[in-house]
């Protein structure tokens, strides 16, 4: 869920975190590997662009506590209040529309729509 909370919140996140601890803070727990982090540290001139960055690495990451040290991590920086209040208050309904949006057929890579009708046949 806080996956799909933070893709929802991508632009705000990206605007608004200071990537710099929290790159160092998500590699001491094991989140980012040591080339992933080589590489965020190479941009560290641009703050939106090195977190942009760093949520694309976490979104491919296979750690299922990425988002989870994320929000530890955006948690502790008390200016970061409004923003996990944000992440709180994300409904349910949000994320169902989210998750439609973001289905991908493998195959095509084209994003697929569907929706679901019941047909009822009356006599």
């Amino acid at each position: 869920m806080l996956k799909l909370k933070f893709r929802k919140l991508h632009e705000k996140v990206a605007r608004s975190v200071n990537p710099a601890s929290i790159i160092d803070l998500l590699s001491q727990k094991d989140v980012i590997g040591t080339a992933d982090l080589r590489a965020l540290h190479r941009i560290r001139d641009d703050p939106q662009q090195q977190c942009n960055d760093l949520l694309a690495v976490l979104h491919t990451s296979e750690n299922p506590q990425a988002f989870i040290h994320l929000y530890q991590a955006i948690e502790k920086e008390s200016q970061l209040n409004w923003l996990i209040e944000e992440i709180d208050t994300l409904n349910d309904q949000s994320l169902i529309t989210l998750l439609e949006q973001l289905y991908l057929s493998e195959r095509t890579g084209y994003v697929m729509f569907y929706r679901r009708t019941m047909c009822v046949h009356c006599d």
